[in-house]
């Protein structure tokens, strides 16, 4: 279970990371649309798993390719921004949320 500290920085990295991949890091999408569902901090606030979705999900595997090759960059950028509220910018993990694709595959399954 999370803490409330590990919530709140969570929330604080999800909305800065979502208005980076918007306005500074266009790039790294590789033209898809990218969006930061959840992020999972761990308890020492030293890494952050951070769940994106991607549209459309044929590209999924190079923008991931492009985030993980571009993670410090990443990282650098958002520690600019969160660096005065945290006193450790986590080290940051990508992941995959295929929630929506699952969703639509079940909702298919049932419309049938």
């Amino acid at each position: 279970m999370d803490s409330i500290r590990q919530n709140k920085v969570g929330r604080l990295i999800q909305r800065d990371l979502s208005e980076m991949f918007q306005r500074e890091c266009k790039e790294v999408a590789l033209g898809a649309m990218l969006s930061v569902t959840t992020v999972r901090v761990s308890p020492d606030l030293s890494y952050a798993r951070v769940y994106v979705s991607i549209f459309p999900s044929e590209k999924t595997e190079a923008v991931l390719a492009s985030l993980e090759e571009k993670n410090k960059q990443i990282r650098f950028i958002l520690g600019k921004k969160i660096g005065k509220q945290t006193r450790i910018v986590p080290e940051l993990r990508f992941f995959v949320d295929d929630s929506l694709d699952y969703i639509d595959h079940i909702d298919s399954l049932l419309k049938q």
